[in-house]
């Protein structure tokens, strides 16, 4: 696979509301973590650190935080974009919907499909990322549209094992021996959950105690060839809004979805206390996530705060 024809999109997310107050001013994106990052910073900077660098960022509500952040530190920062660009789309008005506000994850995409058109009409692109923009975890993107490439996948779901507590809230999904995906179920309770339990012990070899985590849930990173993706928004599915909970569930049925496991620190930090709890993990001697990694540094525009690196405090 070549990174210089995958594009990514990186989604601003919703109101924030389950992250309130922390986004009484801000979009999501915005939120600082770790001290001085963002957490806009984690996508973005695992894109650069991955050699992918045709990067749209879906924003809608309090942008102008997140605008103003992604300018400092990727647009006059001194990074080298070759024939790469950083563009932020903003939800709009448009002439035949006046509400303009995007309704779902592929809403947002689907409402400035034209945006991107023009752009990859310029540009040799075969396949798109789809990033979320409210987690912690340290990805080599590449590695993932490799094997999307190997499988000859219409889609390809990053997924991570997940034990009980966490699995009701993510969308999970059930793999035959090949790694395709049969079933997709977002956020499902009671036996809905129970009959997507999945047989884990072949990922022994990177998880110590494999049966505790009987989940593969969908961690909302997607690889799509370009043209499935617009096929789905334009012609098949054009009255759904979500990927999560309505085109995935069906697009498992008649394309090719493959699911490649990610076994590293993944933690989703949407809510008030997953984002308190992970910020405190930060502080653990060692930490399970570790934002100084010279191979792989994450960017952040510097300001005068305290350093995000504390030692023997409490």
């Amino acid at each position: 696979a070549d990174a210089n024809r995958v594009s990514a999109i990186i989604l601003g997310g919703g109101t924030g509301s389950q992250l309130f107050p922390l986004t009484s001013t801000r979009a999501t994106p915005a939120v600082p973590v770790g001290g001085c990052y963002r957490l806009i910073d984690i996508p973005m900077s695992n894109c650069f650190n991955s050699g992918i660098n045709k990067i749209f960022v879906m924003s809608q509500f309090n942008s102008t935080s997140l605008n103003r952040h992604i300018h400092r530190t990727y647009l006059e920062g001194g990074i080298n974009f070759a024939d790469g660009s950083v563009q932020v789309i903003a939800a709009t008005q448009m002439p035949e919907e006046p509400a303009g506000w995007f309704q779902g994850t592929a809403d947002s995409i689907r409402k400035f499909i034209w945006v991107l058109e023009d752009y990859y009409s310029h540009k040799s692109i075969d396949n798109i990322v789809i990033l979320s923009s409210d987690q912690l975890y340290r990805m080599n993107y590449m590695e993932l549209v490799q094997k999307h490439v190997e499988d000859d996948a219409d889609i390809t779901i990053s997924c991570a094992p997940v034990d009980e507590s966490r699995a009701s809230k993510n969308g999970l999904v059930k793999i035959d021996h090949t790694g395709r995906v049969l079933q997709f179920f977002e956020k499902p309770k009671g036996a809905d959950l129970n009959s997507m339990r999945v047989e884990t012990n072949f990922l022994s070899y990177a998880i110590d105690d494999a049966q505790k985590y009987p989940y593969l849930a969908s961690m909302g990173i997607y690889v799509f060839k370009k043209d499935a993706l617009l096929d789905l928004l334009k012609s098949k599915y054009t009255q759904l809004h979500d990927f999560g909970s309505e085109i995935l569930p069906r697009a498992v049925l008649d394309h090719s979805v493959q699911a490649c496991i990610f076994t590293g620190y993944w933690e989703d930090v949407g809510t008030i206390k997953s984002f308190f709890d992970a910020n405190l993990a930060l502080t653990e001697q060692p930490s399970k996530f570790d934002f100084y990694d010279p191979k792989t540094p994450f960017f952040t525009a510097p300001r005068c705060l305290p350093p995000t690196q504390l030692d023997k405090c409490k």
